[in-house]
């Protein structure tokens, strides 16, 4: 009898160490520090990989004295993370988070520090890819933080790599079954099966693929792209669209959303960023649609946000185009509003200088 295949993947909760970025050589020169400091006892990198068994402070506090001990060990530890530690992502990875990000909500969740996770996140250009992060010190253990991303009714809402939320697009629900936990430690995988939802290990970490097996993983992914292979399946071959589909420094494929015409300045996205009609080449138009007209509706928000704010600032055009002054401020002047289409005089007026020209 063939077995009955998983639902579809919904939201995808990322550990951050040795899963997203290499952390085998970086978190042991920070913890050899602490280990040192407060003698804790730790003989070497094997041994401290082994503390992630569990949750990791759970277990360095066995090494400790007293609760006192253990608070100021890991309050020392977190802090070192937050001062030294920024380790290099994972080759290949940045790809699949992008990936991921058209199809699901995507969050991060880690033992580590949230200044840590700001810095590697955004350093790599992946910060709006992740819906929610959740850091050692705001969450005390990745079992509650899992709780708490799945009691959240706000978690159908992803991001695709922008930094609004995907208002206009499909509406997810995450659940237990459609909730996956990708991590490379036995600890993290019996703490996805303990709150009930899947887990997906990856074997460049810190934990063996037998382990991560034996502790409920219900796949081990040997390469970064074998985990977009098994949570999507044949989607995994669609290239990432809209702005997920921007590498660092890259540039967006152009988009087959029909052009706006008549405007004389580009529009701009929510982060100011220009955003560029397919007639101008190079470009993406930012609604999401990845070149792909189809796909326009999924992520509609952002432009329905763009056109309001120009009707508003229409609203507020002064008369003959010289900027004024908002109505009851003295002399606080209006920001010049941007230029609508040309009306049939204007566009007439302008033909006529252009062949003025051309006949010299």
């Amino acid at each position: 009898m063939t077995p009955t295949p998983p639902p579809p993947v919904e939201a995808v909760l990322f550990d951050l160490d040795g899963t997203l970025v290499q952390t085998r050589i970086a978190s042991w020169t920070v913890f050899s520090t602490i280990n040192d400091r407060f003698g804790l006892g730790v003989d070497g990198p094997e041994q401290y990989f082994d503390l992630f068994r569990g949750n990791v402070y759970d277990s360095i506090a066995k090494l400790c004295r007293d609760e006192a001990h253990a608070a100021e060990v890991k309050n020392a530890f977190l802090t070192l993370l937050r001062e030294e530690y920024d380790p290099p992502l994972v080759p290949g990875v940045a790809d699949v988070v992008r990936r991921l990000a058209g199809h699901c909500t995507l969050a991060v969740m880690s033992s580590n520090a949230m200044q840590v996770m700001r810095r590697v996140l955004t350093g790599n250009d992946l910060a709006y890819c992740f819906a929610h992060v959740f850091g050692g010190d705001v969450a005390p253990d990745k079992r509650t933080a899992m709780r708490t991303f799945l009691a959240d009714a706000a978690n159908s809402y992803g991001r695709r790599c922008s930094a609004d939320y995907d208002e206009g697009g499909r509406l997810q629900t995450p659940d237990l079954t459609s909730t996956v936990l990708v991590t490379d430690t036995a600890g993290d995988v019996r703490d996805a099966v303990e709150v009930g939802i899947r887990a997906v290990g990856v074997a460049w970490g810190m934990h063996s693929p037998d382990e991560l097996l034996a502790a409920g993983a219900e796949f081990v992914a040997l390469w970064p792209q074998e985990i977009t292979a098994h949570l999507l399946g044949d989607a995994a071959a669609l290239p990432p669209g809209g702005a997920c589909a921007v590498p660092a420094g890259g540039t967006a494929p152009a988009c087959a959303t029909p052009p706006r015409t008549g405007s004389a300045r580009e529009p701009s996205d929510d982060a100011g960023a220009p955003v560029r009609d397919a007639s101008a080449g190079g470009g993406d138009c930012g609604c999401g649609c990845g070149g792909d007209p189809l796909r326009a509706p999924l992520s509609s928000a952002a432009r329905v946000r763009r056109d309001r704010r120009r009707t508003a600032a229409a609203g507020l055009t002064p008369a003959a185009g010289v900027a004024g002054t908002a109505p009851g401020s003295g002399s606080v002047p209006l920001a010049e509003a941007p230029p609508g289409p040309p009306g049939p005089a204007a566009g007439q007026e302008l033909l006529d200088a252009v062949r003025r020209v051309v006949r010299g």
